[in-house]
């Protein structure tokens, strides 16, 4: 197993789409790259912490590679814009890569060229502190939340229409 840590913007969307990936076995909603050591979800929303909403990523890499990651990553969110996600405006929601090995720099790197003005932070990895249990699996209990329905289910079902063969049986 190898780990991957990704923020593009709202970790619960991101959560959503990541866990339906087949070789992904588990996803964990936190905190990465900031400098307060086991911040809570307020300090990170105040955007003085140096901190991303962002995913961890345990993934067989025979199943499914790193770079492949990156092509779900990349239109998942705005790489183009700094500090921002729709409506979500502020640090916390920066795209990055937070890597964890030279070749996930390297892929990661490359990824990014490829995209026209994309602003994404790639950094060595440095820390990771879980959410908050309210946060964890927040799709899975509040799918009829308006948020959800309006913010996430776009895109789960973008993920399945490009993605549909690399999905797990059932999502």
């Amino acid at each position: 197993m190898e780990t991957a840590t990704l923020a593009g913007g709202c970790f619960w969307c991101t959560e959503a789409v990541f866990k339906r990936l087949k070789g992904v076995a588990s996803v964990m909603p936190g905190y990465a790259g900031g400098t307060v050591p086991n911040p809570t979800y307020k300090q990170v929303c105040d955007g003085n912490t140096g901190h991303a909403e962002a995913i961890q990523i345990s993934f067989d890499p025979a199943i499914i590679s790193f770079e492949k990651l990156l092509t779900v990553f990349f239109p998942l969110h705005d790489p183009t814009t700094i500090n921002r996600q729709g409506n979500d405006v502020g640090p916390q929601y920066r795209s990055a890569i937070f890597y964890h090995t030279r070749a996930q720099a390297d892929a990661a790197q490359k990824a990014k060229k490829e995209i026209k003005g994309a602003v994404t932070e790639i950094t060595p990895f440095t820390n990771f502190y879980p959410a908050e249990d309210s946060h964890r699996d927040y799709y899975a209990k509040n799918s009829h939340a308006p948020y959800c329905r309006y913010v996430i289910d776009p895109k789960i079902t973008k993920l399945m229409k490009e993605f549909g063969g690399d999905l797990k049986p059932g999502t």
